[in-house]
């Protein structure tokens, strides 16, 4: 007998996680599967937890392995024949290997969500859909509701990453320019000046002492900047690093409020998809929260699963936590009210989705004359510091 730790839901959609004794973990996924529990996993004492993916999932290879997989599917060929099928015909390495495992399993007698999940690299949205779909004995339709959902979020994320591209562009050029003015054109007009003993006013000055020291200490900066760089980006990798984080980017001016209600309209969509998939409440928070990226927004999940629980709305448990905007809350309130939560839910992300472009591209049509206003005004002043020299003199000559 081995020692495991199961992690289920029970028939109220509330989530435990034990410790318990089986000869293996298929026979103890059966015995709590027959007592009506979903499992959501099994590992042996000691390995569970034992730390984040490793890995990530290409989502646009992974969007069209599912939509292959449900065409399968529906054509009426048994799920094993469908992996074989997939496995074979896969060029994605990083796919590939994982799915011929997936396969190996299932023909071993495993579900199709315990063989995704012990992959270490499948979203936990997925799994808990396809655990759904297994028990309602309609794997393809929610496989579709899934699909659907994850064509939405990457249509919104590439609209926001192709309404980025311009200003980092931009800001790039910039900061190239700057730095080839400071490092060879204003170099090569001091040692002109130096030549001529000739009093220099004070923009020169400032400016060639600027030049000086960026170029004595261009080497020693660099190799400070990657230093914080990677000082910053290991420190953001901890918990109270990532919740610091999520407190100045909600605090941050304009841009907070824009990556908030970017959070909201993911968290909604998500549990819309989750709601309308046949996922209880409770559970359908749960894997929400494990889906979200945000350390601020799961912690007020798992507080608003806790007020759910104990018998409080969830419009009023997400108002509770003081992070999600009245807007949303009194727009799931309404859903509540009137039995069509995941459909107001979608529609809230809709309405917030609509609203985080609109704000971005407002503003990032400011930040485009600011970056070139600064790069015209940088550049005069350049150009002036550079020549006063050269009227001064000509004018002492004249």
């Amino acid at each position: 007998m081995a020692e495991f730790v199961l992690k289920y839901a029970d028939a109220r959609g509330q989530v435990h996680q034990v410790s318990a004794v089986a000869r293996n973990e298929a026979e103890l996924r059966e015995r709590y599967s027959r007592d009506g529990f979903l499992v959501y996993s099994v590992s042996a004492k000691g390995a569970a937890g034992s730390g984040p993916r490793g890995r990530k999932v290409d989502m646009e290879k992974f969007l069209i392995l599912n939509q292959q997989f449900v065409t399968l599917i529906k054509a009426g060929l048994p799920i094993l024949k469908a992996l074989d099928l997939l496995a074979e015909r896969l060029t994605d390495d990083k796919l590939r290997g994982p799915m011929t495992a997936v396969r190996d399993e299932v023909r071993t007698g495993t579900l199709l969500s315990t063989a995704f999940q012990s992959q270490n690299l499948f979203p936990p949205m997925y799994i808990t859909t396809i655990m759904a779909g297994e028990r309602a004995g309609s794997l393809a339709e929610v496989m579709e509701r899934y699909i659907n959902y994850q064509k939405l979020a990457l249509s919104v994320k590439k609209k926001l990453l192709t309404s980025l591209i311009y200003p980092a562009l931009l800001f790039s050029l910039v900061l190239a320019l700057i730095v080839f003015l400071i490092t060879f054109v204003v170099p090569k007009f001091s040692e002109l000046y130096s030549t001529l003993n000739a009093e220099l006013p004070t923009p020169t000055k400032i400016l060639v002492a600027i030049s000086t020291s960026a170029s004595s200490y261009l080497l020693i900066g660099s190799l400070a900047i990657v230093a914080a760089g990677t000082g910053i980006y290991f420190w953001s990798k901890t918990a109270a690093a990532q919740e610091k984080l999520d407190q100045l980017k909600m605090g941050f001016p304009m841009f907070g409020e824009i990556w908030t209600k970017f959070q909201v309209a993911q968290l909604a969509r998500v549990l819309s998809t989750l709601l309308v998939g046949g996922i209880p409440l409770l559970q359908a928070i749960h894997t929400a929260g494990e889906s979200v990226s945000s350390v601020l927004i799961r912690k007020a999940l798992a507080t608003a699963s806790q007020l759910v629980r104990e018998g409080q709305p969830l419009s009023t448990s997400l108002k509770q936590t003081g992070i999600f905007p009245d807007l949303a809350v009194d727009m799931m309130e309404v859903g509540e009210s009137t039995g069509a939560l995941p459909t107001m839910l979608g529609s809230v992300a809709e309405f917030y989705e609509e609203d985080v472009q609109n704000k971005l591209a407002a503003v990032l049509s400011l930040i485009e004359p600011v970056i070139m206003i600064f790069m015209g005004t940088f550049v005069a002043f350049v150009l002036i510091a550079l020549y006063l020299p050269i009227f001064s003199l000509a004018d002492s000559l004249s």
